[in-house]
């Protein structure tokens, strides 16, 4: 580009200049300023830099002028991210299993880029997180992108849905027909996205997997099931919902030994109210979809929480465990 030409671009140039070459740490005087534009083939002078400065500062830009003897030294100070805050970003990033390495990879260097040169180093991370597996499909970004175009256009959207069959390969469900569902929200819940939707054709509430779900587009049909979702207490989803898994909700009631509170708030939450039972057990009745997901919750905790009632959701338990023990 002609030096002509990079004149007009002086002022994003010096903006550049500052976020990758200054910090709270790292400062510039007026000769290196001038010797750093002269880089990027732009001739300046004090005067004009002042006045640039000056616009950069009116603008937005936190440029700090710092006076030490004969010298000024320049630096940009806050910025819209702080380190810390980028560091807990590039931890939530690497520690997703729904991000990919590839996208993970892309991501940080866009969060790189608001850092100076200086604090990159800072932001090379490598979170560890026991089993975790990174989903190695892409295409839950744009599914999601679909999925949230649909509900500002008030449409349907429809899609295929998979299971993983013994062989390790994506079978359609349906016969490979696709699904058409009004989506409503968006729901993220032990690391994994889950649209909450009105089936189409079931004509009800569903939940479904969004990395299970390929070949997504928006419908010409508008959405239906708002007085069915506003129906659900969409505050106490994963409370609810075992791994999202569905079921008839039940208000159950469970025996747990006092160790056992700390699990009972982290599941349901404060809310829930724990009676003593005696100096050793307490009781809960909590609302939840009664699964085969919540029975193996149940049976992990080894004894210490056990279903008292109702009766039917004891026999479905009961009928749960022998299925368990016999072929």
């Amino acid at each position: 580009m002609a030096r002509s030409a990079n004149q007009k671009l002086k002022l994003l140039y010096l903006e550049k200049i500052f976020k990758e070459k200054t910090d709270d740490d790292h400062y510039m005087t007026m000769p290196q300023i001038i010797a750093e534009l002269n880089r990027y083939g732009i001739e300046a002078n004090r005067k004009s830099i002042y006045t640039d400065i000056d616009s950069l500062q009116q603008y937005g830009l936190d440029i700090i002028q710092t006076r030490e003897g004969a010298h000024t030294y320049y630096h940009l100070g806050s910025r819209e991210f702080e380190v810390a805050e980028l560091k807990f970003l590039v931890d939530a990033i690497q520690a997703s299993k729904f991000i990919s390495e590839r996208k993970t990879k892309e991501l940080i260097e866009k969060l790189e880029s608001s850092v100076s040169t200086y604090d990159k180093t800072l932001l090379n991370r490598e979170v560890t997180v026991s089993g975790r597996v990174k989903n190695m499909n892409e295409s839950i970004y744009y599914s999601i992108d679909e999925i949230y175009h649909g509900m500002a256009e008030d449409k349907c959207i429809k899609f295929k849905y998979f299971s993983w069959n013994r062989k390790g390969e994506e079978e359609f469900r349906r016969n490979g027909d696709y699904y058409e569902v009004a989506p409503w929200a968006l729901h993220f819940d032990d690391e994994r996205y889950y649209l909450v939707g009105y089936d189409m054709d079931k004509k009800e509430i569903h939940h479904y997997r969004v990395d299970k779900m390929r070949f997504v587009s928006i419908s010409d049909q508008k959405r239906k099931g708002i007085s069915e979702f506003k129906r659900t207490n969409k505050s106490k989803y994963s409370q609810q919902y075992f791994r999202m898994f569905g079921g008839n909700i039940e208000t159950v009631t469970l025996k747990c030994t006092n160790e056992m509170a700390n699990i009972i708030v982290d599941q349901f939450g404060t809310d829930a109210r724990m009676m003593p039972i005696d100096d050793d057990h307490f009781s809960v009745r909590v609302e939840v979809a009664v699964s085969e997901q919540f029975f193996g919750w149940i049976f992990a905790l080894g004894g210490g929480v056990v279903i008292t009632g109702p009766e039917n959701v004891k026999q479905e338990m009961n009928k749960a465990l022998s299925k368990l023990y016999t072929e």
